[in-house]
């Protein structure tokens, strides 16, 4: 402020030492100042004016110029000066228990435990009030030592359900202010206009029963159907720029999810127009609820020493952020891999009882309930040493597994536990496990360990199977060995509808496929049942048809594209092709047809390949660096199974109706090419008659005979008849080669 003063009150010295016609100064402290100001401001020993000792009510501004100066007479647009509280640390926790003196101590262990989960917690931070009675007031303020940690305080544990009665309302103290703005009387909003949302199921009402798919490539996002009668792909929405790291279709079909630097957007609809968006910023990672009632998104920031984890939940309708998690990266890292693998949090299958979601950490799996977003029953699971876990896609059962403990003493173990009673469905005890994996049959009815197995010596390493049969009475299980153990397991994959799975494996560049089913018609009770084996197939990839009965067996990656389309039914191949160099394979959601791609991962041939459920080619589309590829998914049907079935039997007299639709497209492409040809024929006649024409004209001939005169002075014009055709053979050498002579 004072250096301002000094220059505005300069000013108005110079302009009355020397008139209006003076130029104004800005800077007192300059020379050219110094050499405007009058000489009888009193100045220092340094030569700068006193201004302490000039007598400021003699100077006058020139009238219409206040020189910079503000007016007391005017209003003034002064910036509001704001200033930190000093309680930015400090969170406000209401509808606590309202306890006397006596147990004040208890309950402040109780809520020091819950809050300093998420930081630390100053000495002596934690007040709750207390009234004249003796009681507590039902609130209290907890002090951390910085702002990060209170703000992330607020948003944990806001809802965080104490018992039935006291559920926290988390505020910041800071935020009280907005608060105290709220005016007495209540007034309410004004109501929005009513605006129609479009159908996200628009796409299954298709009178063809298309599919859509969408691709990314480029800077560009297409949407198509997949027109198998016009063998081709037909363009729904195209736009470019539309994500800035990846797209993803939610469980059911309803939304496609775009991923940006300042969070996620669900678009959909015949127009694809943006339903939601949800702030995250940085956001790397999303995860659909099976119901898609529920977004989960996450990202990594590399703020401190140790990378911190952020995962968002966000209601998909509302739009509204129910929960984050947030701590470092190692507080998300739990289990054998010791790195973070997302998703971090894992979904349940669809269930009656609600949402469930979980994530694991040392020693302990928290299962949470949406939209409550709280533990389940309020605490953990113990499990000891717990390292991989992974939910059923059809119900709410959570498979466990954990490593030998105790020195080798306690053996591994696999559990299935169910929720929400988190009773223990049957568990089993494993010895000498060098390695496990997991796989969920998509139905639910069946669940499978591939265990790889080290000798005594753990200089080898050899595999088996564990197969639960979930849906069965007391879950009963069995093991299955292949007839040469020690054969490498190269992959495994259940039919998504149906009893039967798929096991690649074998040591060399051509191994076995071997098919097993878990129903054996032939024995009283169910046991597995071997159906057959296929010898040396190109594959490391089992890609089973949604429906079933038709399994894809891919050789990717080193080899090159290799693909078989094998009927389980009958166990006959019924078709090999290549698509070479292909990094990705996708059924479509109806199990007709199947694609192939290419993406980035190789410079050259990218794009995808269409193919029919029993390998034939449909079309081949072609895009420079292309990304992804997806099949829209499909809503459940909204028919019974007994419907469902009556459509499987009369479906000769459901189909006739698409047979002559198809017929109709035939023909219509028919009549269409047809017409193609004409139009070109026609167009080519045309060219013919008017160069006809235009050589008969006048001006041309005589321009012809010029020509011929000015080149053969004796030529003559005559009839046709003159003109003599003479053809000559002419021999040439192309190559002399001398061959030995064998005699």
């Amino acid at each position: 402020f004072f250096p301002r003063a000094r220059a505005r009150i300069t000013r108005a010295a110079a302009f009355v030492a020397d008139g209006p016609d003076a130029s104004p100064v800005s800077d007192p402290q300059t020379t050219a100042d110094m050499d405007t100001i009058p000489a009888h401001f009193p100045r220092g020993e340094d030569g700068f004016v006193e201004w302490d000792k000039v007598d400021i009510d003699s100077l006058a501004l020139p009238r219409g110029d206040d020189m910079g100066i503000a007016s007391d007479d005017d209003d003034v647009a002064v910036d509001e000066v704001t200033s930190e509280s000093g309680f930015g640390s400090v969170v406000v926790v209401d509808n606590l228990p309202k306890v006397p003196v006596a147990k004040v101590g208890k309950l402040s262990t109780v809520v020091k435990k819950i809050f300093g989960q998420i930081g630390a917690i100053r000495e002596n931070g934690l007040h709750m009030p207390i009234d004249a009675d003796g009681m507590t007031k039902g609130f209290a303020f907890v002090e951390y030592h910085d702002a990060a940690e209170a703000n992330a305080a607020r948003q944990q544990t806001d809802g965080y359900k104490l018992d039935k009665a006291h559920v926290f309302k988390t505020s910041m103290y800071d935020g009280f202010a907005k608060f105290e703005a709220v005016p007495d009387s209540y007034k309410p909003p004004a109501p929005k206009p009513y605006a129609e949302k479009e159908n996200t199921q628009s796409y299954m009402l298709d009178e063809r029963g298309r599919d859509q798919y969408a691709i990314r490539f480029g800077d560009a996002t297409e949407i198509h159907w997949n027109d198998a009668q016009k063998s081709e792909p037909v363009q729904v929405y195209a736009r470019d720029n539309w994500t800035e790291s990846y797209v993803q279709w939610s469980p059911r079909g309803n939304f496609l999810a775009t991923v940006h630097r300042q969070g996620v957007a669900l678009w959909g609809g015949p127009g694809f127009t943006r339903f939601q968006k949800f702030s995250h910023n940085g956001v790397q990672f999303i995860e659909f609820s099976p119901c898609e009632r529920f977004l989960a998104s996450g990202s990594t920031h590399e703020e401190t020493r140790e990378a911190t984890v952020v995962v968002n939940f966000f209601d998909t309708r509302s739009g509204a952020k129910l929960r984050t998690f947030q701590g470092p990266i190692s507080d998300f890292a739990a289990g054998g891999g010791g790195g973070l693998t997302w998703p971090v949090f894992k979904w349940a299958g669809p269930s009656p009882n609600g949402a469930f979601f979980a994530r694991m950490k040392k020693d302990q799996i928290s299962v949470y309930e949406a939209p409550d977003m709280t533990l389940v029953d309020k605490k953990s699971i113990a499990l000891d040493k717990v390292e991989e876990f992974c939910f059923s896609p059809a119900d709410p059962i959570l498979a466990i597994f954990q490593p030998e403990r105790g020195g080798g003493n306690d053996p591994a173990r696999v559990a299935l536990i169910e929720l929400p009673s988190k009773r223990e469905i049957r568990s089993k005890n494993l010895f000498s496990v060098s390695e496990i994996k997991m796989h969920w049959q998509t139905a639910g009815d069946y669940f499978a360990v591939k265990v790889d197995h080290h000798t005594k010596s753990k200089k080898s390493i050899f595999s088996s199977f564990e197969l639960f049969r979930v849906k069965e009475p007391n879950c009963p299980m069995e093991v299955l060995e292949l007839p040469d153990k020690n054969q490498k397991i190269v992959a495994f994959a259940w039919e998504p509808m149906g009893h039967r799975f798929c096991v690649i494996h074998g040591d060399g560049a051509r191994p076995d496929v071997s098919f097993y089913t878990m129903i054996d018609d032939q024995s009283s009770t169910n046991k597995v049942k071997l159906l057959g084996t296929i010898k040396n197939k190109t594959a490391n990839h089992v890609f089973w048809s949604p429906r079933g009965k038709v399994v894809v067996l891919a050789g990717l990656k080193t080899m090159n594209g290799q693909f078989e389309f094998f009927n389980v039914e009958t166990m006959e191949t019924m078709a090999s092709v290549e698509h070479f160099m292909a990094t990705d394979v996708e059924w479509d959601p109806t199990g007709r047809y199947v694609t192939t791609a290419v993406t980035s991962v190789h410079q050259m041939e990218n794009g995808f390949h269409v193919w029919t459920f029993n390998g034939k080619l449909l079309y081949k589309h072609g895009r420079e660096r292309f990304y992804q590829f997806l099949w829209r998914p499909r809503a459940p049907s909204l028919l019974g199974p007994e419907k469902e079935h009556e459509i499987a039997v009369n479906l000769k007299s459901y189909s006739k109706r698409f047979e002559q639709l198809d017929e109709s497209i035939r023909n219509q492409q028919d009549t269409h090419l047809a017409t193609a040809k004409q139009g070109v024929l026609n167009d080519w006649n045309a060219w013919v008659a008017c160069k006809k024409a235009e050589l008969a004209s006048a001006a041309v001939v005589q321009k012809i005979e010029t020509l011929m005169r000015n080149r053969y002075p004796a030529w003559a014009a005559g009839p046709e008849d003159d003109v003599v055709e003479t053809s000559v053979e002419v021999e040439e050498i192309l190559a002399v080669e001398e061959e030995p002579y064998l005699g």
